[in-house]
């Protein structure tokens, strides 16, 4: 990405006792939908502490008629969780009903370009990230949990571990809902194009040390099923992964307990790569850890 497109940081701190991690708006410029677009980034305490230390990154994603501050507002334990695990969250916008695809049929819809290569670009020029996929995971609640399987999944020289909050890992689950065939076409017209694009599709593809995979639904969930046949595929296909049910429904109470599990998942997978070391920040002495 070029230089040119690394706008002015709008820094700003969250003030609430306790939480030593900083939350930055950023803009970044999208060379394949030509506009600036918002996201969030979220540094731990030892970012500011600590200038020369390099940190892993995950990468947060909305669901469904959502936007980049979702998280934040919603969940604002992230940042306990960020500071925690001494790791750089990113909460990309994805548009109002992206999925994360790059649409065929609207080009002004580029979101699996302007995440999976544009605000990695922009991370890495800007914050002192591990640049490597061994060092990057994706995770995401609904249209952003297949979004961060569907990434992952075709762009794993850029994560190395990848996770799913009741995700919607089947397009097809319903046809005329979640504006999906804005993005592309009726499926009527495309089967072909909505099944290969479908996470549930997409276990062939995948090769058993491809990536490190967490997938979380709760049994009350709309996408309950679709996830159950998830993870049948991803055990036909002998691909590990850790599957996470528990009673809940498709809401933020039930994404505020998982995002736990999952950032601890991608935790211990770059403390495993060796890419991160556990480190005592204000917010562990503040809970006796």
């Amino acid at each position: 990405m070029k230089k040119s497109f690394v706008f002015a940081v709008i820094w700003f701190s969250i003030v609430v006792s306790g939480w030593a991690a900083t939350v930055d708006t950023v803009q970044v410029f999208s060379e394949a939908m030509q506009r600036d677009i918002r996201a969030i980034v979220i540094t731990p305490e030892a970012y500011q502490a600590k200038k020369d230390q390099h940190f892993p990154v995950v990468y947060l994603l909305h669901g469904y008629s959502g936007n980049y501050a979702d998280w934040i507002i919603k969940a604002p334990e992230v940042q306990v969780l960020a500071d925690h695990h001494q790791l750089i969250l990113v909460c990309p916008d994805g548009g109002f009903n992206s999925w994360y695809l790059d649409s065929p049929v609207q080009p002004a819809s580029q979101y699996e370009t302007y995440v999976a290569k544009e605000v990695v670009d922009f991370v890495d020029t800007n914050y002192p990230t591990l640049a490597q996929p061994a060092g990057r995971a994706i995770t995401g609640l609904s249209m952003g949990g297949h979004g961060a399987l569907f990434l992952a999944i075709r762009h794993s020289d850029t994560f190395g571990a990848a996770g799913s909050m009741s995700g919607g890992v089947d397009l097809t689950y319903n046809v005329d809902n979640w504006g999906i065939k804005d993005k592309l076409g009726a499926y009527e017209q495309n089967p072909l194009r909505w099944d290969s694009l479908s996470v549930v599709n997409m276990v062939p593809d995948l090769s058993p040390d491809q990536l490190s995979l967490i997938i979380d639904c709760g049994t009350d969930d709309f996408f309950f099923r679709i996830n159950q046949q998830l993870h049948q595929a991803l055990l036909d296909s002998q691909i590990p992964h850790d599957y996470i049910v528990r009673p809940g429904a498709h809401n933020w109470p039930y994404w505020s307990n998982a995002v736990a599990y999952q950032l601890l998942f991608f935790a211990n997978f770059f403390e495993k790569n060796g890419l991160a070391e556990k480190q005592t920040s204000t917010t562990d002495q503040k809970y006796g850890q």
